[in-house]
């Protein structure tokens, strides 16, 4: 064999190693942001047609902007009064669902900024900070963002109240205060008070949402 052809076989078997490692780190990377991401790395995906590299870029981007991102405490009175309007917002969504998507909407666009996410003002930038630190959650804030926008159905607009309480819920969910962080524990205690968050999400069954 001449040493022509060895460094041919020798440069394309390098070219195939090099293809089967950058393959076998994308789908490493892919089944990383899938884990992190879940349902919303299937929509990035469905966005650009499948392409695993393009949603795989636009995932990481998210990360490397937002990633930082430290969500604020929410004073506990703003913490009651956004509860309170969830809980209207559900209890008339029976006689005017498209007010009741309406109002959800811009709650959670409200309560979000007051947690430190950019404002509701730029919904898509806000909406992948969030999908950063709240990836399951975020499909039901899109659903409502888009049934205020749509000509959805009673059942449509419905389901995305429904879903989007569970970004509610983490949103609106009660921090431990610096106090909580640092007490030792007493031999009585078995834990904190449940948090008005759980409050909170029992009433929200308790609507017709």
């Amino acid at each position: 064999m001449s040493m022509f052809a060895i460094v041919v076989i020798a440069v394309v078997a390098v070219i195939a190693a090099a293809v089967l490692f950058i393959g076998l780190g994308q789908r490493g990377g892919s089944r990383e942001l899938k884990r992190r991401f879940g349902p919303e790395y299937d929509h990035a995906l469905a966005r650009h047609d499948g392409d695993t590299t393009a949603a795989g870029q636009e995932l990481r981007e998210r990360v490397r902007r937002y990633g930082s991102l430290k969500e604020q405490p929410l004073p506990s009175e703003d913490r009651e009064q956004y509860l309170a309007q969830w809980a209207h917002i559900q209890e008339q969504f029976v006689d005017s669902p498209h007010k009741a998507v309406t109002e959800a909407d811009a709650l959670l666009a409200r309560l979000a900024q007051d947690r430190g996410f950019p404002s509701g003002e730029r919904f898509d930038e806000q909406l992948a900070a969030l999908s950063v630190h709240h990836a399951g959650q975020v499909h039901g804030y899109r659903g409502v963002h888009a049934a205020v926008r749509g000509q959805n159905g009673t059942e449509e607009m419905r389901e995305a109240m429904v879903e989007a309480r569970g970004l509610f819920s983490a949103l609106a969910a009660e921090q431990p205060t610096d106090s909580d962080r640092h007490r030792s524990p007493s031999p009585d205690d078995h834990g904190p008070a449940p948090a008005p968050a759980a409050r909170g999400r029992h009433q929200t069954k308790g609507s017709g949402t």
